[in-house]
């Protein structure tokens, strides 16, 4: 079996989710949305190839507020279910972390759910500490 690769995708590189397996991303790829992802310099994507298949992926968003320094928003990690438990999701976050620091980010946050065992043992493995927050969900196409 070929070794786990894990690198950041460059901005050319949307062609590289033409094969996930099945369980990465929460739904299937939409090239429409893809293509927005990496036109806009402040998204990053890490992933995980075996054999050419992308088996992981860590996502994030760096960003900038007038009265703060750059920081890192960890949007997702998610590995195959198959490749789970081997480091990988280590490995992803890792490669985030340090293109953070690249970007001269002074930190990263990222949120999961309290019963996400698997997440927070992830988070915490790289020196990552809870805090309690409320997350309020806000949609925008509800009526009234």
């Amino acid at each position: 079996m070929s070794a786990v690769e894990v690198r950041l995708l460059g901005r050319d590189e949307a062609g590289v989710l033409a094969r996930v397996a099945d369980d990465v991303f929460d739904g299937a790829i939409d090239p429409r949305w893809a293509g927005e992802f990496f036109a806009d310099p402040r998204h990053h994507l890490a992933v995980a190839l075996l054999d050419g298949v992308v088996v992981g992926m860590a996502s994030a968003l760096h960003y900038v507020h007038p009265d703060k320094p750059p920081a890192l928003w960890v949007n997702e990690v998610g590995v195959s279910a198959a490749q789970q438990r081997q480091g990988i999701g280590r490995c992803l976050l890792d490669a985030l972390l340090a293109h953070a620091r690249t970007l001269g980010c002074h930190e990263a946050w990222v949120g999961t759910e309290l019963g996400n065992a698997a997440a927070r043992a992830l988070y915490a493995s790289v020196g990552g500490q809870e805090a309690t927050m409320v997350v309020v969900a806000l949609p925008l196409d509800a009526q009234g």
